[in-house]
């Protein structure tokens, strides 16, 4: 794909995208306006659906939506409130670490910067991504397994790994579209171009997509 067409491929998507259902953590931070539940939210959706992550969340942010409310609560209980995410226990315990360093060395705030994000305890680049872009309006390139996928599918890029496509987007993506990229690539990704079989019958920029890696398609 030429560098000129992804214009042309962004205008189509949004304008397809009124249909789709927004990522689970996009919603959480429309709702709340709060880094900190999409900094939650976030690690609660690693390896999980969409459908669970919306659900965890909602009977997690019930109870304690800030560090202090949430150290408070046993991580039996956690555990109960975030089931059936995956890797529950472990999360579970990576909410107790995160409230502790965010309480201890950023006075109970999620600080905006990605490096210091970085440090957090199971806080990679995808999430402190993430929370730049939701939590906190900043630019930022969050890199998913869809993002990932779909941007080499098209050719846009020709990367191995989910780093290496963040830092080939950064170099050659127009900035207008950092924020909104991984929205409209994950939603995307779930309705139309899916990993194994994608409705390449149904998508919208069909006719700009070299179709890269596919073998089948409905």
């Amino acid at each position: 794909m030429r560098d000129q067409e992804i214009d042309e491929v962004i205008r189509r998507l949004r304008k397809a995208s009124g249909s789709w259902t927004l990522p689970a953590v996009t919603q959480v931070g429309q709702r709340s306006r709060d880094p900190f539940q999409v900094l939650i939210s976030c690690l609660l959706s690693l390896r999980t659906k969409d459908e669970v992550t919306a659900k965890a969340s909602a009977r997690l942010f019930a109870r304690a939506r800030t560090p202090q409310q949430l150290l408070s609560l046993p991580l039996k209980k956690i555990r109960t409130l975030i089931y059936p995410v995956g890797f529950y226990r472990t999360k579970a315990k990576r909410i107790h670490q995160i409230c502790q360093h965010l309480l201890g060395r950023f006075q109970g705030k999620v600080p905006p910067r990605l490096t210091d994000l970085l440090t957090l305890p199971g806080v990679g680049r995808k999430t402190a991504n993430l929370v730049l872009t939701v939590g906190f309006g900043k630019l930022g390139i969050c890199v998913d397994t869809h993002v990932h996928r779909i941007s080499n599918r098209l050719g846009y890029v020709r990367t191995k790994t989910p780093e290496q496509t963040e830092m080939a987007l950064r170099a050659k993506l127009p900035v207008a579209y950092w924020i909104k990229y991984n929205d409209l690539l994950v939603s995307f990704g779930q309705t139309i171009c899916r990993p194994i079989s994608p409705w390449c019958s149904r998508c919208p920029i069909a006719r700009a997509c070299p179709r890269i890696g596919v073998t089948y398609s409905r």
